[in-house]
């Protein structure tokens, strides 16, 4: 059980003192592998069972990898190896894990290797009863006398289409006409599997996001920022620069802006100058899981140790913005309905928002319920919308809401958060905290 104390919010933490905690490569196996080992004891039975399949099929070529492949692998394991495929069995309650694939590192350690007597091998045992790779799985599956077989194809998430046209093609070449009428999408399984966070991962997503924050700290201080010669771009550098250097991987193309009065929103590079906003989005790779993370700073102008209070006012809007759509949170609502009653409550309340929230974990924009699109306000079509939210899942709360300043010459602009969340129990936790106040830049 996860009680409420497990994510207070964390109080600032300095950069160097969280760059002291960031494990080796070796630690971080260790850690990512054990909780590999977890998930297949809590995680994957329990999908299974929901998803009413008793034969998972993950099958896939090198360098052309299904999605959740690597997912089910050990770290040491970073591709498929020519033909791989991993066979997972529903059985009172467990499940067991076959590789029918050459040896390939690590894998023997997680599961049985069953695929014995290859054909034109020097692995073959008994040339007798020689097999290709297809024809184990098969063999296994009738063996097994299984129900339902669950193949990666589907039209509505990428993360659950992985299995390509000419694999499918070989699988089915070996099936008879009953096992083919046992073939079943394992879309909700994909997905399900991708997005269920454990008790340690979700513990760990705490420490990670405090990282993401501590980093936008340093990066929107005087320590980075000199007014009148840093462009916003010098301070993307900075981050992507610090992050790779201390071991952590980004997973895209970071952004920082301007959002300056009278011009409003500049993206292109500019030099930054007092009474400046910048706003930044970020996202970086740990341990597995991914944070996304988009924040403000204000640039004090000589006399000023705030920032004005009409766009302080701003910024909290956003929070509530923020605090409406997470009430909205609930297990076994879809993406669409959460945008919805999100975007009515905040139109009641006097705002002017836009939501586009989206799953978050092994991925950046992961598998699950979507909440929105930029530029899909009224709701996403098919699966990604429909999609239900499950407990022990992960968000990337991403929102803005736009306003026009009188204060500020009536410019008009958007100002966006961003910041992770985790849904688990019924209730929602800022993992890490949130901005509330502007960071300043004197």
């Amino acid at each position: 059980m996860i009680s409420n104390e497990d994510f207070l919010y964390a109080k600032p933490a300095h950069l160097a003192d969280l760059e002291e905690k960031i494990l080796s490569y070796r630690e971080r196996e260790r850690v990512v592998d054990n909780w590999l080992r977890l998930r297949y004891q809590e995680v994957l039975p329990m999908l299974m069972k929901r998803c009413g399949i008793d034969a998972w099929v993950v099958a896939c070529d090198e360098y052309n990898e299904d999605p959740v492949l690597r997912s089910l692998t050990p770290t040491a394991m970073m591709n498929a190896r020519r033909t791989t495929i991993l066979l997972f069995i529903y059985k009172n309650n467990e499940v067991l894990r076959y590789s029918i694939t050459r040896p390939n590192v690590g894998l023997d350690e997680f599961y049985t290797a069953v695929w014995i007597n290859q054909k034109d091998s020097i692995w073959c045992k008994d040339p007798s009863k020689a097999e290709t790779q297809f024809e184990c799985l098969a063999r296994l599956l009738k063996e097994n006398d299984v129900k339902k077989i669950g193949l990666n194809i589907s039209r509505e998430f990428a993360f659950a289409d992985g299995l390509s046209k000419s694999m499918y093609d070989a699988i089915v070449a070996c099936f008879d006409d009953e096992m083919k009428e046992k073939i079943v999408s394992a879309q909700d399984l994909c997905v399900g599997w991708l997005e269920t966070r454990t008790v340690p991962e979700m513990q760990a997503y705490n420490g990670i996001m405090q990282i993401a924050h501590a980093m936008i700290a340093e990066a929107f201080s005087s320590r980075v920022v000199i007014p009148g010669v840093t462009t916003n771009y010098d301070v993307k550098y900075w981050m992507m620069e610090k992050l790779t250097r201390m071991g952590l991987v980004p997973w895209f193309d970071f952004e920082v802006s301007i959002i300056r009065e009278n011009v409003g929103s500049i993206d292109e590079e500019t030099i930054i100058m007092q009474g400046d906003m910048l706003h930044c989005d970020v996202g970086f790779n740990y341990l597995g899981l991914c944070t996304d993370t988009q924040e403000n700073a204000y640039v004090l102008k000589y006399g000023e140790t705030k920032a004005p209070d009409y766009l302080e006012r701003c910024l909290h809007d956003v929070n509530r913005f923020q605090d409406i759509v997470i009430s909205h949170f609930k297990e076994g609502r879809s993406g669409n309905e959460i945008l919805k009653l999100s975007l009515e409550e905040g139109f009641a309340q006097g705002l002017k928002p836009s939501l586009y929230t989206h799953p978050i974990g092994y991925h950046g924009h992961a598998a699950g319920p979507t909440i929105g699109l930029w530029d899909k306000q009224q709701g996403v079509a098919g699966a990604n919308g429909t999609y239900p939210m499950h407990d022990n899942t992960a968000y990337s709360l991403e929102l803005n809401c736009t306003f026009t300043v009188k204060e500020w010459n009536n410019t008009t602009f958007s100002l966006g958060l961003e910041t992770d969340v985790l849904f688990t129990e019924g209730k929602v936790y800022y993992l890490a905290g949130r901005q509330e106040n502007f960071h300043l830049i004197k």
